[in-house]
């Protein structure tokens, strides 16, 4: 295989990379030794430590030092450091949080190798594509940097150019990382039961997609396309006659970035909506359509001068399937249900756990930490907070975060960040509420919608004090419109997939041979400050008028 025939390369495959790298061992061991050089050091500190006995309090300084050498290794190691900050079955905690500030901005390429390669991939002079371009990037990332221009045409433009030789540096290091995997893993700080070399090809697949800009443009289009019907979403329009694998033009978003409060103030808008649109966004991503921007950071967000949310850079995107996804509802129902047992049954089903793995200890330390991470009201749950109370348990049992996972564990992460920088008040909980119930019960799926019957059921009984707890923490945020949740609602109570649900209101308002008008009474407190007598008889109005359709 000759030098151009790699830089061609489109899709991760270790078996063509090392049959590459295996005639070209000069350059593997070059590369090696400047790699290995760093990692001796590195590892001689933390002999060291432990040698005098300062492993604990020389922790932080270590980790600090691991991202610097991170830092200096180029684009792959970076990469790979952002990739093991979301994966806190890998990596110890303090090591993590070290790793979650890896930037990754790096010193910008010339232009003229810029322009060299936009001539390469459109197969035109650039002056005869773009009216002009900014005489420097606006932005230099460590796979590519961005210009602003416009077209002959006249349209405003970003233009992301791809660094030059990228793919050359990517393989040569992920051929050396995937050999090397076996050595390093008894000297690096983190637990593993699993092949490395299989984290190794899972990071090196995303990452291909990620530097392919044809494959970034498809997810641009099916991302909007999902958010068509949204007029609080923006997604940039791809110019697909001046886009290829290392060149994408894309629609130059007017906007601010998600930085600062003061910029949502300076649209108009109030702060607690514009947070709720991007709370809605987050959720339809993930419990509706499936396909998710798998890095929201306040770089990929920005508040448009209308007021919308624009995203943009949607080269790491990932899909869930309907399966996974009832799956993972199933598992927060059996965490708001606090069903333990079935939740560590549940991270079996999700892959987290290997099948023949003894869920006996593992019960009750899901317990405590969850008890841990939620405190005493359940509306102060915080996702980066239980995230970290996880970490340390999954570096104790053998959990492994499949990738997909690990991606949306990131999203809510970063995604809660930005929301509480712009409102120091966020509770997700409050804010998640009336989407995430209206979602189970209007859901693709009757296996979907299922969901919702669990937590207000256990061994065929209505449990009362479950959704008293419901609607007491839409009750504590105050300001939350239950009426989106009552149409669907009552759609399905009066459905013939409700009549199960009908026939056990009914049990439960006589059971015990006695009517349960307290129980009806104390819900009805906690709903009456949030409905309306018209708004009632106006939504029975409307179910009445679709049962006349439905039955004739």
């Amino acid at each position: 295989m000759s030098k151009s025939s790699i830089e061609q390369l489109r899709r991760y495959d270790p078996e063509v990379i090392a049959a590459y790298y295996r005639w070209r061992l000069w350059r593997v061991w070059g590369r090696l030794l400047q790699v290995g050089w760093a990692m001796v050091q590195f590892v001689a500190a933390l002999v060291w430590d432990h040698i005098t006995g300062r492993e604990e309090p020389n922790r932080p300084q270590r980790a600090a030092q691991l991202r610097k050498l991170i830092t200096r290794l180029g684009p792959t190691f970076i990469k790979v450091g952002q990739a093991l900050s979301t994966r806190p079955d890998l990596v110890r905690r303090d090591y993590l949080e070290e790793l979650t500030l890896l930037q990754d901005q790096l010193p910008s390429f010339p232009n003229a190798v810029a322009y060299q390669i936009i001539e390469s991939e459109l197969g035109r002079p650039v002056a005869d594509i773009y009216e002009e371009l900014s005489p420097e990037p606006v932005a230099a990332a460590s796979l590519g940097q961005v210009y602003r221009g416009r077209l002959r045409t006249g349209e405003e433009v970003a233009v992301k150019v791809q660094r030059p030789g990228l793919i050359p540096i990517l393989t040569l290091d992920l051929y050396i990382l995937r050999e090397l995997a076996h050595f390093l893993q008894p000297w690096l700080p983190i637990h593993m039961k699993d092949d490395l070399r299989s984290i190794v090809d899972e990071f090196g697949r995303k990452l291909f997609e990620e530097i392919d800009y044809l494959h970034e443009a498809c997810n641009a289009e099916k991302f909007a396309d999902n958010f068509r019907d949204d007029p609080t979403v923006k997604v940039p329009k791809i110019y697909w006659a001046y886009t290829n694998h290392r060149v994408l033009t894309l629609e130059w978003i007017h906007g601010y970035k998600l930085t600062d409060a003061d910029v949502v103030k300076k649209v108009g808008i109030e702060m607690h909506e514009f947070v709720q649109i991007g709370v809605r966004a987050g959720l339809k991503q993930l419990l509706e359509f499936g396909f998710f921007h798998a890095d929201p950071h306040p770089g990929n967000l920005f508040l448009t001068t209308d007021g919308k949310l624009a995203y943009i850079d949607f080269g790491m995107m990932d899909q869930l399937t309907q399966e996974a996804k009832e799956q993972l509802a199933d598992a927060l129902v059996h965490l708001v249900n606090k069903d333990y047992t079935e939740l560590a049954r549940d991270f079996v089903r999700l892959g987290f756990l290997p099948p023949d793995t003894d869920i006996t200890p593992i019960v009750p330390a899901l317990e405590a930490v969850w008890q841990h991470a939620v405190g005493s009201q359940l509306r102060d749950f915080r996702f980066k907070q239980a995230t970290d109370e996880f970490s340390d348990l999954m570096y104790r049992y053998p959990f492994r975060v499949p990738a997909h996972f690990a991606l949306i564990i990131r999203s809510l992460v970063t995604q809660e960040g930005i929301a509480m920088s712009l409102d120091p008040d966020f509770r997700i909980v409050d804010a998640a509420y009336p989407y995430v119930a209206q979602r189970l019960l209007t859901g693709e799926t009757p296996a979907f919608r299922r969901r919702l019957m669990e937590v207000l059921f256990k061994d065929n009984r209505f449990q009362w004090q479950r959704l008293e707890s419901l609607l007491s923490v839409a009750q504590q945020a105050g300001d939350l419109d239950l009426r989106p949740v009552l149409g669907p609602a009552l759609s399905y109570l009066f459905s013939e997939e409700g009549q199960f649900l009908r026939t056990q209101l009914i049990l439960a308002l006589t059971e015990d041979d006695r009517l349960h008008l307290a129980e009806v009474e104390r819900l009805w407190r906690l709903v009456r400050g949030q409905l309306r007598p018209k708004a009632l008889l106006e939504l029975a109005w409307q179910q009445r008028e679709a049962l006349l359709l439905k039955f004739g």
